[in-house]
């Protein structure tokens, strides 16, 4: 028998097979009860976050099984900003996340810092701004050999106003497009669905076209690479948009499984790219730059 957190991996496999409803509506029946549903997901308390004990990496490693992600509180971590960067990859060294990826903007240990910057290579990305982030994965304009498969966002300083995360699974999302529509599950998963194009990058070098899926499964496990832009995105034809638009339009709609949080210091998501969400923050900051930053570091390899 399958306990509530294990997954049969025959099953699993099954359920990716479009032409297989009932392998799909057995997983679908066991995802849905044990993930947790919206405000249900506990913060796992970490002591010290440079070296999480064995019953701390147990804890966020069974809520990533259930949900893809986890929310985690340190309660002792540093102060210094550089010594948080460091205290953050020895974390998620423990967990053997130590592929990280080569980004433009990494400082030390491989740490992004998410803040209001006006540095050139910054410059215009929404990231770097206080805007809102519509729905997303990470590394979605990336080549395959170099998908994002987990990151984790921590909190340095909140907003004063705003800057909520949202996160919602992304087996919620694929449960909800298929029940929804089985041809628009089947157009997302052509390995020529979506098309970021080539784009030129501050030193003079050119981030190379990007051509896949929107879903894709890859060892048992379902992958996604989504971004709800409509801005430098294609998609292969006119069905395949219309498959997009009602995914986007199911991610608006979903409340069960949204998971919102506004991150405090010391406080983090760790997760297996989930498809997540920011909304605007500190509206009257004028043209001061806001406080907020967050540090993400972001990896090749799954939890």
């Amino acid at each position: 028998m399958v306990s509530k957190n294990e997954v049969d991996l025959s099953q699993l496999h099954d359920a990716w097979n479009l032409q297989n409803p009932e392998a799909y509506a057995a997983w679908r029946r066991s995802k849905l009860a044990m993930s947790a549903r919206a405000g249900g997901v506990p913060v796992v308390p970490v002591g010290d976050l440079s070296q999480p004990t064995e019953s701390e990496k147990n804890a966020i490693l069974e809520q990533v099984s259930e949900s893809n992600f986890a929310i985690y509180q340190a309660t002792r971590f540093s102060g210094d900003e550089i010594e948080v960067g460091a205290e953050l990859r020895r974390f998620t060294d423990a967990f053997g996340l130590r592929v990280a990826e080569a980004h433009r903007s990494a400082g030390q240990n491989g740490v992004v810092a998410l803040k209001v910057s006006m540095a050139e290579h910054q410059r215009g990305f929404i990231p770097y701004s206080r805007k809102a982030m519509n729905w997303h994965t990470d590394g979605y304009y990336n080549s395959k050999a170099d998908t994002i498969r987990a990151f984790v966002l921590h909190c340095v300083r909140q907003a004063d106003i705003g800057g909520q995360s949202q996160i919602i699974d992304n087996e919620i999302a694929y449960i909800r497009l298929r029940d929804e529509s089985l041809e628009a599950v089947a157009l997302l998963m052509d390995p020529q669905a979506m098309t970021i194009p080539e784009s030129p990058e501050a030193d003079g070098s050119v981030r190379p076209v990007s051509i896949g899926p929107v879903f894709f499964i890859e060892d048992g496990k379902l992958i996604m690479r989504y971004t709800a832009r409509t801005r430098s995105i294609s998609w292969k034809n006119e069905a395949t948009k219309k498959a997009a638009a009602l995914l986007q339009e199911l991610l608006e709609a979903e409340r069960d499984y949204l998971h919102t949080l506004t991150l405090q210091p010391g406080q983090g998501i760790l997760n297996n790219n989930t498809l997540h969400s920011r909304t605007a923050f500190d509206p009257d900051a004028g043209t001061g730059a806001s406080q907020r930053m967050l540090y993400r570091i972001r990896f090749h390899n799954r939890l």
